[in-house]
């Protein structure tokens, strides 16, 4: 596992698919690490060090959530609700990224604290470039809570195109 200052990424995704293709646009853009969960359940063991994840340091945490609505176990928006309720998670920035566009589930996502809600592009040039620009965003500019005030530029490849 990194070291705690490496930011790194959690993809909380149960479709191989799009977690396959979200891991390679965002490695082609980032230097960081993605861990991916494949269920809300193995998603909070992993952010609170419980069960298989019991040996990490629970103050270890992503510098931003990926997260799917419609997963296995423990759905996206009761994992978002976890999140929120703890005080060492609160203000750890989660994107709902899923194919959901019932206006319900918007509405709850950021009723429930997301940070944001991207709808995932069904084409794969759309897709990418959603993913790349998330990426790019959440890692590169925004500014987290709890982080000192510094310029962008963490994590991101060299060699890697401008962002949006």
């Amino acid at each position: 596992m990194l070291p705690a200052a490496t930011p790194f990424i959690l993809l909380v995704e149960d479709n191989h698919t799009d977690e396959v293709l979200t891991c390679r646009v965002l490695r082609k853009v980032l230097l960081n690490e993605i861990v991916v969960t494949r269920d809300g359940a193995e998603a909070l063991d992993f952010l609170f060090a419980r069960g298989d994840y019991r040996d990490r340091s629970p103050a270890e945490l992503p510098h931003v959530v990926l997260l799917d609505l419609n997963l296995p176990k423990i759905g996206g928006l009761d994992v978002l609700r976890e999140i929120r309720a703890n005080d060492r998670t609160r203000y750890l920035p989660v994107v709902i990224l899923t194919s959901s566009r019932e206006e319900v589930d918007l509405v709850r996502g950021y009723d429930n604290g997301a940070n944001s809600y991207v709808v995932k592009p069904v084409d794969f040039s759309g897709f990418s470039e959603a993913v790349r620009q998330l990426g790019l965003y959440w890692v590169l500019v925004n500014q987290g809570a709890g982080e000192p005030l510094t310029a962008a530029g963490r994590g991101s490849r060299p060699d890697a195109p401008p962002g949006p």
